[in-house]
């Protein structure tokens, strides 16, 4: 059994930065040196810082809190801030899909939940060496919302809710219309930075933004959203009767133009059909092993909702119940893991 610890990071956005740099600077330093060792051939790092900059102008424009934090982040891990940048800056790093494996969601409304709760279900597949520079950080900056998330190298979140009952999970996607403007990594910093519904959804629409995924936000309220975004389009899908899934391709029609990789969507296109027969099939109100035994879902191998690959897997599995402010957290595959709880007080 893994259980991730909790970085408590509390200050000024660059104090927060500074903290979670000292704290994740081994994965930071892991994450730079891969990927520099992953670049295709012709393309140089010093390509990439250069290319980096009119995304950095952007955020710099837009979000100058978050590039503070990234600021501190870097001086706290000891590295060179604009090596740091390049990381959120996925619309410059395209890597095809791979035939198997991304990630599953889940979310499910009061009316249909078991005790009356908002209950959320994640599964991040990622490489395999990825699980060992997973963070869980609970941020407490002088000026917005506490919250709790989980990613690689603290900075790089891939799921969290705040303190005023606003979850963000969700899919990558591979939109065709990337652009140089905010990097969909550091939008992600933002909605989690809401304290409303319709603040979530300004920060995933932004005009500015460079890209997106599907961005599934919750309120505690029971309001819930598939966001899928490209950089110049979106479409909602809202929760029906009570519930929702995603994986890794645009379910709107609207959506399905932008598809960069189409012949890649048939494996996540299993995965959300499956998700679809659990929740259909489901034999009464959600509870939270019901979720959890659709995370540990194997019946699609080798497109199975919990990944089992040749160098990826499910790196974690989450379960939120965003009424209590309570995650359920598994570092790995679901079925082979125990679900640890931590609870933003």
């Amino acid at each position: 059994m893994t259980r991730l610890p909790l970085i408590r990071a509390v200050g000024t956005h660059a104090e927060v930065g500074r903290q979670i740099g000292a704290a994740c600077a081994s994965a930071l330093r892991r994450s730079i040196t891969d990927t520099q060792h992953s670049l295709p051939a012709g393309v140089s790092w010093d390509d990439l810082r250069r290319q980096t900059l009119p995304y950095l102008a952007a955020t710099e424009q837009a979000l100058p809190w978050v590039v503070a934090e990234f600021q501190g982040a870097a001086e706290g891990a000891g590295i060179d801030f604009l090596d740091l940048f390049v990381l959120a800056c996925e619309e410059l790093l395209h890597v095809p899909p791979l035939p198997e494996g991304r990630c599953t969601d889940f979310a499910v409304a009061p009316e249909i939940s078991a005790n009356g709760h908002v209950l959320l279900g994640h599964n991040n597949d990622l490489s395999a060496s990825a699980e060992q520079d997973l963070a869980l950080v609970e941020w407490a900056v002088e000026d917005q919302p506490r919250f709790v998330s989980v990613g690689v190298g603290g900075l790089f979140i891939s799921i969290g809710f705040n303190a005023a009952g606003i979850s963000l999970t969700g899919n990558e996607v591979h939109p065709n219309d990337d652009r140089p403007g905010v990097p969909r990594l550091l939008i992600v910093r933002e909605i989690l930075a809401a304290r409303t519904y319709e603040e979530a959804l300004k920060a995933a629409l932004r005009p500015d933004r460079a890209s997106s995924y599907n961005n599934l936000i919750a309120t505690e309220d029971g309001c819930i959203v598939n966001v899928e975004g490209s950089a110049t389009d979106y479409a909602l899908i809202p929760a029906q009767e009570g519930w929702t899934v995603h994986s890794n391709h645009y379910v709107s029609p609207k959506m399905q133009r932008y598809e960069r990789y189409p012949q890649w969507t048939p494996q996540s296109v299993r995965r959300y059909e499956r998700a679809c027969e659990l929740m259909r099939r489901r034999p009464g109100p959600v509870t939270h092993q019901m979720l959890r035994n659709y995370l540990a879902d194997h019946s699609t191998e080798p497109r199975s909702i919990c990944y089992h690959g040749n160098g990826r897997k499910t790196v974690f599995s989450a379960l939120i119940d965003l009424n209590e402010r309570r995650l359920d957290l598994a570092v790995g595959n679901p079925c082979m893991s125990t679900y640890e709880p931590y609870r933003l007080a």
